[in-house]
């Protein structure tokens, strides 16, 4: 399990700096464009864990990129080519202070919290009876921001975001119109595939003109949750689990060992079997979501491909 992209130490030609989130490594170049690097790491409840993945980032880069490439006529991005499979480069933005997250269905931490008797999440309110995982009349916008010490995200609510000058309300309606816009085609794209998109969230930036830009991942298995449409309505009714697309199941699999992330948890052994497992399993939730063969990228020097893809695209950028 050597060959895994856990961590980048590049120096491209114009490099200004390196911002590492707990998946991807961004690297700005001149202040103009940025190299957005998905590595193997797998993180879950807000933790990086202490193995890679084999592929994970090739595969989150690859669905990400396809889902910006057949959504760029309904909403810009920040996208402007993929020269490596781990690697996707952009324009450069300035990111707005809140996520946009949107949810068809009652699952999740909506469902965790209406259990506990809330109807009412990020200023939206929520009818009494539903189910987890019930179909919501409409789907909802339950937005989150970072919080100042960079701890979990929190639930905020449109008049929140308004009233404390996050986002104007001229570029917040641009942002909601666009967030549903997203997960319509989102949601039409997962139907054709046999899936339902159950909920996700999409992060928005402003290029230097000013427009309002995608960024960062859309529709992959880290920000989406997908439930297989077949037998949905059977499993609802008998009160059965929803089979799901996503990487709830090393979310399930931690909790199962006894780690969610809270103080003095042991994260639990990540043996070889288990990781090839991990691997084996987003290679088909690629292949699910994207209703193609995943073709395995040479990763015998991850490094050295990727710094020869990366240079030789600024070599030939005109900016």
């Amino acid at each position: 399990m050597s060959n895994t992209l856990t961590q980048t130490n590049f120096n491209f030609p114009g490099q200004k700096s390196v911002y590492r989130g707990k998946v991807r490594e961004v690297y700005n170049i001149n202040d103009n464009l940025l190299v957005m690097i998905a590595t193997d790491r797998l993180s879950a409840f807000d933790v990086v864990l202490p193995k890679g993945i084999p592929y994970k980032g090739q595969i989150l880069n690859q669905i990400a990129t396809r889902f910006m490439e057949r959504t760029a006529h309904l909403v810009p991005n920040w996208l402007i080519a993929t020269p490596d499979p781990n690697v996707a480069i952009g324009h450069l933005c300035e990111p707005f202070k809140v996520e946009m997250v949107i949810r068809g269905y009652l699952s999740g931490h909506a469902a965790r919290e209406y259990a506990a008797g809330k109807r009412e999440i990020c200023g939206v309110s929520l009818p009494d009876g539903l189910k987890e995982n019930n179909k919501l009349p409409e789907p909802i916008i339950t937005p989150t921001t970072k919080a100042d010490n960079g701890e979990h995200d929190q639930d905020i609510s449109r008049e929140e975001i308004l009233s404390r000058g996050l986002v104007s309300e001229e570029d917040y309606i641009i942002l909601e119109n666009y967030t549903h816009v997203l997960f319509n085609k989102g949601t039409e794209i997962a139907a054709e595939r046999g899936l339902i998109l159950v909920d996700t969230k999409y992060e928005f930036g402003k290029t230097k003109d000013g427009k309002i830009v995608l960024i960062d991942e859309i529709h992959t298995p880290d920000s989406s949750r997908y439930f297989y449409k077949e037998n949905y309505q059977e499993r609802q009714e008998k009160g059965e689990s929803q089979k799901q697309l996503s990487k709830e199941f090393v979310r399930q699999w931690l909790i199962s060992n006894g780690f969610q992330g809270k103080e003095n948890q042991q994260i639990p052994e990540m043996t070889d079997e288990y990781i090839q497992s991990v691997s084996e399993r987003y290679i088909e939730l690629y292949e699910n979501i994207l209703g193609e063969k995943f073709f395995k990228a040479d990763i015998a020097n991850i490094d050295a491909r990727i710094e020869q893809h990366v240079t030789h695209f600024l070599s030939e950028y005109k900016q």
